[in-house]
């Protein structure tokens, strides 16, 4: 297949950008820079200048290409509300080129606000929009679907990780550096779901070679990993106290991460795994991180 892979240069997306090709697929890379051209170039794919923010450039990626994976969103999280109509529309404007065809679209996705208080499944809707949570990649999937658009979405753990992440953990890094200890909030039994960032494309790949269909999709290959346990790598690793902090304590240590600190969402990905016949293979959230190359 000819794919068009938004976010191509990014840390999911450069990995979906190897797996396509080691696996035969061609890509068409979305790039906006130089850098970003240069690097696809090396991965062996073609590149395709543009942006989330211009449309005509995502149709036209599309309209060349025998499918579509949506991995580009801008984290910015001063903006997130204006990202998130930038995500519709990137979405929306995808879709109507895919609409009438059986090409698929896999659009991005996450697991974090699924199911407060127990372990989410594939079964599970996304959160409803809200103010604080103005986030419509599901919902605008669904109203593709709706029309006959082969699309679904790819829900990706909290922490995707390998070595190069520059994510979730880093930012706990950073943090406990800053602070001179590694923190938890209560108990520390909270769970992050994980998944391995080379584990995770192959969700996508063989997601997209079945056509879209029987999603969403869990690229989960640990359903919760307690935070304690990652707080106290970190304490190790930086020769620091590994402490307790109460829940006023947490929002002064980790400031705007206290809610993502905090986060306790197991999920189960096993419908995906029967589906997909995917098996994770890369190393667990624990052995990745218990590595010089994370604290470099």
């Amino acid at each position: 297949m000819r794919v068009f892979v938004t976010g191509a240069t990014g840390w999911v997306g450069s990995a979906v950008v190897e797996e396509l090709i080691a696996t035969g697929h061609h890509v068409l890379g979305l790039t906006r820079s130089d850098e970003g051209a240069q690097a696809l170039t090396a991965a062996g794919a073609e590149v395709h200048r543009g942006s989330l923010a211009d449309l005509d450039s995502l149709r036209s990626g599309a309209n060349q290409s025998d499918g579509v994976i949506h991995t580009a969103f801008n984290h910015d999280f001063s903006k997130f509300a204006e990202n998130c109509a930038e995500d519709r529309r990137a979405i929306e404007a995808i879709g109507g080129v895919l609409e009438g065809s059986d090409r698929p679209l896999l659009v991005t996705s996450g697991v974090a606000l699924l199911a407060p208080g127990r372990t989410a499944t594939e079964e599970d809707g996304p959160p409803r929009n809200s103010p604080s949570y103005p986030r419509k990649s599901e919902a605008a999937t669904a109203a593709l679907a709706e029309r006959g658009v082969r699309a679904a979405t790819v829900r990706l753990a909290p922490s995707v990780h390998g070595h190069g992440d520059h994510g979730f953990v880093p930012r706990l890094i950073q943090c406990a550096r800053g602070k001179g200890v590694s923190a938890y909030i209560g108990n520390g039994l909270n769970r992050w779901p994980a998944v391995h960032r080379l584990d995770a494309a192959r969700v996508y790949r063989l997601a997209l070679e079945r056509g879209a269909t029987g999603g969403p999709f869990h690229a989960i290959a640990e359903d919760g990993v307690p935070f304690k346990v990652i707080a106290e790598v970190i304490g190790r690793r930086l020769n620091i106290p590994v402490v307790s902090k109460s829940p006023e304590e947490a929002a002064e240590h980790f400031g705007w991460f206290t809610m993502f600190a905090g986060m306790d969402a197991p999920t189960s990905s096993a419908r995906t795994r029967a589906e997909l016949e995917w098996k994770p293979e890369h190393p667990g959230l624990i052995a990745d991180i218990d590595h010089p190359a994370y604290f470099a």
